[in-house]
C-alpha cells in the first residue's frame, strides 16, 4: 500500500472502488480499498472491452434475452467483486467490505414513465430478487419519491441499503428516516446496515454553470460544505440509536472535474470518517502522491462560506437540475447496454 493511501485510510476513512473491473478490483484491494460500488455505466464501458464476450455468448446460448443477459453478467461481475471483500466483510462482522448492486435505472425512465405505485413495487421486488442469499452485497436504490418510498421495506425485508443519488439535506433525512423505521420493524438491529451516498463534484460543476456570482471563497467548495453539513447531520441521528453496525455517509463523486484542481482535493476534505467511493484515477493519483492525509471532515466551514451558500444556493433548484440528470446519467447507460448486447446478440448470429 501507499503511503499516500495509508495515511487516508489511518484518517478513519475507509476506501472503496468506484468501480467492479476484475483487475482494478484486485489491484484496488491491494492499495487497501475494503469495499466496491458499481453502476450502468461502469458495467456498459466493461462489456465495451470484449472481455466478456464469452460469458455473453453463453448467457445468450440459454435463451435469455437482452436485457436478461444485461443483469445476467452485471450480477456475475458483482458477484466476482463480492468475492475479493468477502474476508473484510467477515472480520468487520458486516461492518464493511460491501460491493454495491444498482437497480434497475429504467425504473426512473422519463420516458417509460411508469405510475410511482409501480415503481415503488418494482424497487421492492427487485431489491428483494438480487439481494436474496448474499451477505457482502449492497442493494443501490436512487433518492427519488418511489426509491424513498420503498426504503422501509427494503430494510424491514434484511437487505442493506446504498441509498444513492442524494444532493440535498432534504433527501438525505427521507433516506434515513425510512430506513430506521424499516429497522425497527426487524426482529434485531444485528445486521442492520444502511449507507448514504453524497454526491460531491457534481454539486461544484452545478453552481459553476448556474450560479457564477458566488464568492471567490465559495466556489469550488459548496460540494463539500454540503457533504460536511450532511456528514454532521447523519453522525448526531444515529447517536444513540444502539445499532451494532455503523450507519454511514458515502462521499460519492470525489474525482475532481477541473484541471487544475488536486486530483485529491474532495477525499482531502473529507478525510477522517466514513466511505469514500472514488474513481480508479484518483486512487492511482493519490497512490503516486506524496500527500499526507489528515482529519478534516469535521473542520468548520468558514462562516463567509455557510452565510454565502445560505443566502445565494437554492438547493430545491440544486436538486431538481442534478436529479434530472443522474437519472440520465444511468437511465441511458441502461438502455445503451441493452442495446450493445443487442448488437453482439447479431454478430454471432444467436437469435
Amino acid at each position: 500500500m501507499s503511503d499516500s493511501l495509508s495515511s487516508l485510510i489511518n484518517t478513519g476513512t475507509k476506501l472503496w472502488l468506484d468501480s467492479i473491473d476484475p483487475d482494478l478490483v484486485r489491484s484496488n484491494r491491494a492499495l487497501g480499498a475494503t469495499g466496491a460500488t458499481s453502476n450502468p455505466i461502469i458495467v456498459s464501458n466493461l462489456i465495451k472491452t470484449g472481455r466478456f464476450d464469452s460469458k455473453i455468448n453463453e448467457l445468450m446460448e440459454t435463451g435469455a434475452d437482452d436485457s436478461e443477459v444485461a443483469w445476467q453478467i452485471t450480477d456475475q461481475m458483482i458477484k466476482d467483486a463480492q468475492t475479493v471483500f468477502e474476508q473484510v466483510w467477515s472480520e468487520t462482522h458486516g461492518n464493511d467490505g460491501y460491493v454495491s448492486f444498482e437497480l434497475d435505472p429504467l425504473i426512473e425512465d422519463p420516458e417509460l414513465d411508469l405510475p410511482h405505485d409501480e415503481r415503488v413495487a418494482r424497487y421492492i421486488d427487485l431489491g428483494k430478487k438480487w439481494s436474496a442469499g448474499h451477505t457482502n452485497r449492497m442493494i443501490k436504490v436512487p433518492a427519488t419519491p418511489a426509491g424513498i418510498e420503498a426504503l422501509e421495506e427494503l430494510v424491514a425485508l434484511g437487505a442493506s441499503l446504498n441509498v444513492t443519488l442524494i444532493f440535498t439535506t432534504r433527501q438525505y433525512e427521507a433516506a434515513r428516516e425510512a430506513c430506521w423505521r424499516g429497522a425497527q420493524r426487524r426482529d434485531s438491529l444485528d445486521h442492520f446496515k444502511s449507507v448514504y451516498s453524497i454526491f460531491v463534484s457534481r454539486i461544484d460543476v452545478y453552481t459553476e454553470q448556474h450560479l457564477p456570482g458566488l464568492q471567490k471563497g465559495t466556489q469550488g467548495y459548496v460540494g463539500i460544505a454540503n457533504a460536511k453539513n450532511i456528514w454532521a447531520s447523519n453522525q448526531k441521528f444515529w447517536s444513540g440509536k444502539g445499532c451494532p453496525l455503523q450507519q454511514e455517509m458515502i462521499f460519492a463523486s470525489t474525482g475532481t472535474k477541473k484541471p487544475e484542481d488536486p486530483k485529491w482535493k474532495y477525499v482531502a476534505a473529507l478525510a477522517g470518517s466514513d466511505i469514500q467511493t472514488n474513481p480508479p484515477a484518483t486512487n492511482d493519483a493519490i497512490a503516486d502522491s506524496d500527500v499526507e492525509f489528515k482529519r478534516e471532515v469535521d473542520l468548520p466551514v468558514l462562516e463567509a462560506v455557510r452565510q454565502d451558500i445560505e443566502t445565494n444556493v437554492d438547493f430545491i433548484q440544486l436538486e431538481k437540475v442534478l436529479m434530472q440528470e443522474g437519472i440520465s446519467k444511468f437511465s441511458n447507460p441502461q438502455q445503451e447496454l441493452i442495446a450493445l448486447i443487442g448488437e453482439k446478440r447479431a454478430a454471432i448470429g444467436i437469435s
